[in-house]
């Protein structure tokens, strides 16, 4: 196992409770934006896990990877499902690298114009 997930889940809370002693708005500003989702019942819990964990591999939280998981199998996510959303994430990469590319080479265009027209 690369990580101790569970321990690492408790070690992160316990910070997190001190950084909300330090700062609860911050905090409760946060868990009111984790709990705004589900008021509205259009995604079941377990779809917007999914989409919480493809997100946090797009994003490279590893808390979140933790924290969603967990809630994940709790609402019944199985192990082929979350591979589908991990697939959906590593698709969402590279297709974020291929546009990001396109858009380097759109400002290497505009400053090789903008050297050249500055040499006339």
């Amino acid at each position: 196992m690369m990580l101790d997930w569970n321990e690492y889940q408790k070690e992160l809370l316990t910070t997190i409770g001190k950084f909300a002693q330090l700062s609860p708005d911050t905090v409760a500003g946060y868990q009111t934006l984790g709990k705004a989702g589900s008021k509205t019942n259009h995604l079941d819990e377990k779809t917007r896990q999914l989409i919480s964990l493809a997100v946090a591999v797009t994003t490279r939280c590893d808390g979140c990877i933790t924290v969603h998981t967990g809630a994940a199998i709790k609402a019944g996510a199985t192990k082929e499902e979350v591979a589908e959303a991990l697939g959906v994430a590593v698709s969402m990469n590279a297709g974020a690298a291929l546009v990001y590319s396109a858009r380097v080479l759109d400002a290497y265009a505009a400053k090789t114009a903008e050297t050249a027209a500055a040499r006339s």
